[in-house]
């Protein structure tokens, strides 16, 4: 297989079958659909699920049924509130032993504190806004990545840090100031296709501009007619989600051949995972992953050949 032949490793998530933002998107699924389907799929990198088991020894074995490898999980912070410092620290300390337990090498991460998704508590149901940070929030923000970073380093792991739709670090100003801002040995970058996009980025810049930082990756696409009309109806973030605005790559308006071509030239080493993130009675996820597999390997195994590798 092309991808047993390329020195990184691509999975995919659960998200394709079971939403996160989206909660009603795949509810009716099951742990072990999507775990047997990523399997049959021929993938053995995952991330974690609110569908999965919650308990380790049980999530543990249900990893090992499927032959799978759990590589990380998003965790939410409220860095930019220095009030809330110590309690996020303190679940970022047991959010890093439970991925510790799976062998995990990096952990996702993205501030939450002016986010338009509701998973900020001092704001509403569905914002159309982000409110973004000003200097003091920076800087706490930054104070806290440091501190959480330090605990991921001191078990082995990176923090990576995920520019996200409709959260303070999506734009490339405000990407840039966070690499700027932040320590490389405590602050890594997660690289999302789909969401660089969103936020108005050009993905093969930010790819290239970053790559020292890039410790993991979430290939996305981006449906350009939907977005068009998320920007003019100021869709939030999640009815944009509702309304189909990503899809797993090649189904989409970006163009993924200079992304692998870098990922193959650079010598890319670690996971890089599928994501399309919409609704799967309208998306079947087992269909679009297999198209979207095909896709990917007809890329790489050119590149490849350009490249004498093969």
């Amino acid at each position: 297989m092309v991808l047993d032949q390329i020195p990184f490793h691509i999975g995919i998530h659960p998200i394709n079958w079971v939403g996160e933002d989206v909660l009603e998107h795949g509810d009716f699924y099951t742990y072990e659909d999507v775990m047997g389907e990523i399997a049959k799929l021929g993938f053995t990198g995952t991330e974690n699920s609110r569908k999965f088991p919650s308990d380790i020894t049980e999530l543990k074995k249900a990893l090992n049924k499927y032959g799978l490898q759990l590589v990380t999980q998003w965790k939410s912070v409220f860095f930019s509130d220095p009030n809330r410092h110590e309690s996020e620290l303190k679940a970022y300390r047991k959010h890093v032993a439970f991925l510790k337990e799976f062998g995990c090498k990096v952990i996702s991460t993205a501030e939450i504190g002016g986010s338009m998704l509701n998973q900020d508590p001092t704001r509403g149901q569905d914002e159309t806004y982000v409110e973004r940070l000003d200097d003091e929030g920076w800087k706490y923000l930054v104070e806290g990545l440091h501190k959480a970073g330090e605990i991921a380093r001191d078990n082995g792991m990176h923090l990576v840090y995920h520019h996200h739709a409709g959260t303070v670090v999506e734009q490339p100003d405000e990407i840039d100031r966070l690499m700027e801002s932040t320590d490389k040995d405590y602050v890594s970058l997660l690289f999302d296709s789909g969401h660089a996009y969103y936020g108005g980025n050009d993905p093969v810049k930010l790819l290239t501009k970053y790559y020292d930082r890039i410790k993991y990756i979430h290939l996305k696409d981006v449906r350009q007619h939907i977005l068009n009309k998320a920007r003019v109806e100021n869709y939030s973030i999640r009815k944009s989600i509702r309304s189909g605005i990503f899809t797993v790559p090649g189904d989409g308006c970006l163009d993924f051949v200079p992304v692998f071509k870098i990922l193959l030239e650079k010598k890319y080493t670690g996971w890089a995972l599928i994501e399309g993130e919409q609704d799967p009675m309208e998306h079947p996820p087992y269909e679009y992953a297999q198209r979207s597999k095909a896709y990917i390997e007809k890329i790489i195994k050119h590149e490849m050949r350009g490249c004498n590798i093969l």
